[in-house]
């Protein structure tokens, strides 16, 4: 490129004044300086690869002088004979800085929960991001992610566990792990310290939801009949015996989730634990229960709206706070209606397949789940009717309140 080097000189550049038009100012083997019409100077390199012309911009000069300029060409030009694009290698260069520049724990956490968060409620994500702010960015979330350890990561989860909170542990772990896959999957990182470690916190203790037992039901039932609280909390209460679905989705529940023609109730996944969407075939006695709520709330948007907000959901403790006035504290929760529900109904020997099923238990496979969302769901139709007729039977005839096979097995 010798012969090419003199077709411009510094003097020559600095003297190079706008005009009406942008214009070009070549130094040879496709290199140029760009003068725009504001006087702005831009390197530009013209090369061809893969059949096409590319244009590669080399900086502004006076940044960028005219040997630095012809350095990066001649960068190029190595890159291209070793059959190479050099618009191409750039822009990895350029993504490369800009991870390295955010290669810190924390830096990742966050690109990882922006990835993610549209798929999770706004309450989740902000769970999420409140666990690790609070538990693992103060002692690591200036560390460069690629160079945390096993033991390190282990001294942090330590904290969170000796002060009791174990779950947060274990979630807090997962997250992490989550983190560590990002990184590694976006070049910032080798392994996943967090995959070590499984096995290495105190597993929580399984805790149970209180609930009732089908001795209990008659009494419940009647209290409940009686119950002189707020008529909406009475048939929320009464709704989700009908369908046991989880507190969060009865208080959640929209009118626009209802189809009383076709008798089904569709939750949406961005409201159920798995986020795959949920189908409850609605009994009898659960469309009476909402023809009564409509009179009430069908003005709304929600069926059970909070009572300072009507945009909002009912609170969270309502239903509890029922239960304690009804002198049931401790002793049953809304949400262990639903294993009130599974006992019973597996003892009237319904398929356990179609009451999993219908409690929107354990398919973690969401793809599996969503194209199953409608399994069973003659059977599970059945169901629901069968165990509103229950419930009307035990609160009539307490001593209907054991299932059949359980009577027949007594008198045996």
């Amino acid at each position: 490129m010798a012969n090419i080097r003199d077709k411009l000189t510094d003097s020559k550049i600095k003297s190079a004044k706008p005009k009406d038009k942008a214009y070009k100012l070549s130094d040879g083997a496709g290199m140029y300086l760009q003068v725009t019409p504001a006087g702005h100077k831009y390197w530009r390199l013209k090369y061809r690869f893969g059949g096409k012309e590319k244009t590669l911009a080399m900086g502004v000069y006076p940044d960028v002088k005219l040997k630095a300029a012809r350095i990066k060409r001649k960068d190029a030009r190595e890159l291209l004979d070793a059959g190479k694009d050099p618009g191409l290698a750039k822009k990895e260069q350029k993504r490369q800085e800009i991870m390295a520049a955010n290669s810190t724990f924390e830096g990742v956490a966050r690109e990882w929960h922006g990835m993610q968060k549209h798929r999770w409620t706004d309450r989740h994500a902000n769970k999420v991001m409140s666990s690790l702010s609070n538990n693992i960015f103060p002692a690591l979330g200036s560390r460069p992610i690629a160079d945390i350890t096993p033991p390190e990561l282990l001294d942090v989860l330590r904290v969170i566990e000796h002060r009791g909170a174990l779950v947060v542990a274990r979630e807090t772990l997962q997250r992490c792990s989550a983190v560590f896959r990002y990184a590694i999957a976006s070049c910032r990182a080798e392994r996943n310290p967090a995959a070590d470690l499984q096995g290495a916190l105190k597993p929580p203790k399984e805790t149970h939801y209180a609930s009732l037992s089908a001795e209990d039901l008659p009494e419940f039932l009647e209290k409940l009949e009686h119950y002189d609280g707020h008529v909406m909390t009475k048939l929320a209460m009464r709704l989700l015996m009908l369908t046991f679905v989880r507190t969060g989705e009865i208080r959640g529940a929209k009118w626009e989730e209802i189809d009383i023609e076709n008798k089904l109730w569709r939750i949406p996944a961005e409201r159920m634990k798995m986020y795959v969407e949920h189908l409850v075939p609605l009994s009898d006695q659960a469309i009476a229960c909402l023809e009564e709520l409509r009179v009430i709330t069908g003005y709304y948007e929600m069926i059970f709206p909070g009572r300072a907000n009507v945009k909002k959901p009912m609170s969270e403790n309502t239903i509890l706070y029922a239960l304690y006035r009804m002198g049931y504290h401790g002793k049953a929760t809304g949400h262990g209606f639903r294993s009130t529900a599974s006992t019973i109904l597996h003892e009237m020997q319904f398929p356990s397949d179609a009451i999993e099923r219908q409690l929107a238990h354990g398919e973690r496979n969401k793809v599996k789940a969503a194209y199953n969302k409608a399994l069973y769901l003659d059977k599970r139709t059945e169901i629901m009717q069968a165990w509103a007729d229950y419930l009307d039977s035990v609160k009539t005839d307490p001593a209907k309140m054991v299932p059949i096979n359980r009577q027949l097995a007594k008198s045996a």
